[in-house]
């Protein structure tokens, strides 16, 4: 076979090139450029497989005991995968994956944890805060991924912990630890580490100042798993969030509280987001999301007040802010209402985060009754996107949330037009309607 000719390859940013630069041309870096060999192809044999030979294989789970976490997951961990956890520095990662760990470690599963960035002191004072003290669970402060295999081939751990992958380095590649060539190199190892000894491995990776994961955006692409612990760093509310699953549904979320005990699993949601002692005023509802297969209520709360300033203010958290500005401009063309001369304030209470159309109807009807000073029905909810011409449009699992919505005794249920039988014996609470203007007329 023709040997290939050489390629440079920048330390930095991963960029690569048949000619060498000085400057690289994609990051700018100086001096980073290096020789990468070609990968040599081997000729190897190979064994095929038949569908039906694939789905006879019984994929094997485990069960950490930590219901968020295992709902995320799809049911467990799957042995031989490669879990990569994401979220700002101090949001709870260490935390949530040495609970994990102690959950295994009660199942007699051995857990090597390589920190990188913890001193033995942080690491057991963590651990005496959180309880745990089980034997099975190795831990080591070595940064080295060929010495961390040596570890591996000697102990046989079951799972692997990797805090942080900003940490670790490989000491074959001529880059410093947490540049983009370290990061892509060393997760690609972990990956095939993985694999090759059917190695359940966590990668902790920190995020950057607009939310990814610090290092090349495929880095994603390597792993199983991709999970985003989410929430306020001086609140107790965490999420953690999946947005990548191989082996299960990418749309459920684990919700928790932060205390002395670590994160503790939340049963119910809705009580947590719901204040039950709130008076009632204009501009707030109660909007039925859903996160997976749960609906989760949470209330939205809209403030209308005059400005006094030449560009009123939005501030808005929680949702959208070009979704707001939509529906309001919505609300001015089809209703009649002005909010060019109002300051609007629009909090989803929780620290919740609303992404999907169905909240539409719910932001419009607190948005209007915050301006018309008119408070809705206190049991009010409501679910509907809303078209540019003011149309009322389907949802997706609208039943679900009604059946959901009339269980928790809410009333009434506001949401565009629907036929099913297995909504025919709430239809008392149910107010259906097909325009946004038919919803204002009929609530205030």
């Amino acid at each position: 076979m023709k040997k290939q000719p050489p390629q440079f390859e920048c330390g930095e940013c991963g960029y690569r090139s048949p000619k060498q630069f000085g400057k690289c041309p994609e990051c700018g870096a100086w001096n980073s450029m290096s020789v990468s060999d070609p990968i040599q192809q081997v000729s190897e044999s190979h064994t095929l497989f038949t569908i039906p030979e694939l789905q006879n294989a019984v994929t094997s789970r485990t069960s950490c005991d930590i219901e968020e976490w295992d709902r995320v997951l799809g049911g467990g961990l799957v042995t031989g995968s490669v879990i990569l956890i994401g979220g700002e520095p101090g949001i709870g990662k260490s935390t949530l994956l040495l609970q994990v760990a102690h959950a295994l470690a009660k199942q007699k599963k051995t857990v090597l944890y390589a920190s990188g960035e913890e001193s033995p002191s942080q690491i057991s004072l963590r651990a005496s805060r959180l309880g745990v003290n089980a034997p099975e669970i190795w831990i080591d402060f070595e940064t080295d991924l060929e010495k961390m295999e040596q570890l591996i081939q000697q102990y046989h751990p079951d799972f692997l912990i990797v805090d942080s992958i900003q940490t670790i380095y490989h000491p074959n590649l001529d880059a410093s630890s947490g540049s983009v060539s370290q990061i892509r190199e060393s997760t690609n190892f972990l990956v095939q580490l993985a694999k090759r000894n059917n190695l359940t491995v966590f990668i902790v990776g920190h995020v950057t100042k607009d939310g990814q994961i610090a290092g090349p955006k495929f880095l994603e692409h390597l792993v199983d798993v991709v999970l985003y612990l989410e929430g306020d760093r001086h609140g107790v509310l965490r999420i953690l969030r999946s947005v990548k699953n191989r082996f299960g549904e990418t749309s459920e979320i684990g919700i928790f509280t932060l205390s002395s005990e670590g994160l503790i699993s939340v049963e119910d949601p809705t009580e947590l987001f719901l204040n039950q002692n709130s008076t009632h005023s204009p501009g707030t509802i109660i909007f039925s999301s859903l996160e997976g297969i749960r609906p989760i209520f949470v209330e939205i709360q809209a403030l209308c007040v005059p400005s006094f300033l030449p560009v009123p203010r939005r501030v808005i958290t929680g949702v959208d802010f070009n979704r707001i500005i939509m529906l309001m401009a919505v609300c001015e063309k089809r209703s009649g209402l002005r909010f060019s001369q109002m300051d609007v304030f629009f909090n989803v209470t929780g620290g919740a985060r609303i992404t999907e159309p169905a909240a539409d109807l719910a932001i419009a009807l607190a948005l209007v009754s915050s301006l018309k000073e008119i408070p809705l029905p206190e049991k009010a909810v409501a679910f509907g996107e809303i078209g540019l011409t003011g149309e009322i449009r389907p949802i997706p699992f609208a039943e679900k949330r009604i059946l959901e919505s009339a269980r928790r005794q809410f009333n009434p249920i506001i949401t565009g037009k629907l036929k099913s039988s297995s909504i025919e014996t709430y239809t008392d609470q149910l107010l259906m309607v097909t325009h946004l203007t038919e919803a204002v007329e009929k609530l205030f």
